[in-house]
């Protein structure tokens, strides 16, 4: 998982309006209850369906912990989506996106003017445009690099172009991420 997807991932845990299950046969009974037989909660854990029953009938209380982080991120993917749902589509018409970023900016700018990259600590908030882009994207599967793309297209615009009143010629290149963080 990428920087922005990473950030986009703990940006949306965090439109949960209650916490999902957290005992272990509490978490296997709400997959249960969403993927309804224990086969397809084996296939989807990619351990055996008698581990699944072990598990729910508490036979088996402490599975390896590679097995553990699969039960949590499949209840986290299911856990509140309309909750979720609703809070990226109010980002994306209506609110937008706050970034908050420590990276090295690369430049492409006219001659006579610096192109020098260097780390800046940022926190700007993106229109819904760039909010429903980023959205898009990572629903179609796109890789780190097209949503850093997007992420830095958003920052060059609003922050260092302050949405068209100078700095008309940069072109701004997002690398060398310290750490992202995204909210909506």
């Amino acid at each position: 998982m990428g920087d922005i997807d990473a950030a986009l991932e703990r940006a949306d845990r965090e439109a949960f309006t209650r916490q999902p299950p957290k005992g272990l046969k509490a978490r296997i009974n709400f997959l249960m209850g969403r993927l309804k037989t224990t086969r397809a909660v084996a296939a989807e854990l990619g351990v055996s369906q008698r581990s699944v029953e072990r598990y729910r009938t508490g036979e088996r209380k402490s599975p390896p912990k590679e097995i553990t982080d699969r039960i949590d991120a499949a209840v986290r993917a299911r856990w509140q989506p309309r909750v979720r749902g609703r809070r990226r589509r109010q980002a994306a018409t209506a609110t937008g996106i706050t970034v908050e970023t420590r990276a090295r900016f690369g430049y492409t700018a006219p001659i006579g003017t610096t192109d020098d990259g260097r780390m800046r600590r940022l926190t700007v908030h993106l229109p819904p445009a760039y909010a429903q882009r980023l959205f898009e994207a990572r629903q179609r599967g796109a890789g780190d690099r097209e949503l850093r793309a997007i992420v830095a297209e958003g920052l060059q615009e609003i922050y260092f172009k302050d949405g068209g009143t100078r700095a008309d010629q940069l072109e701004v290149e997002l690398t060398d991420i310290d750490y992202i963080d995204v909210s909506f």
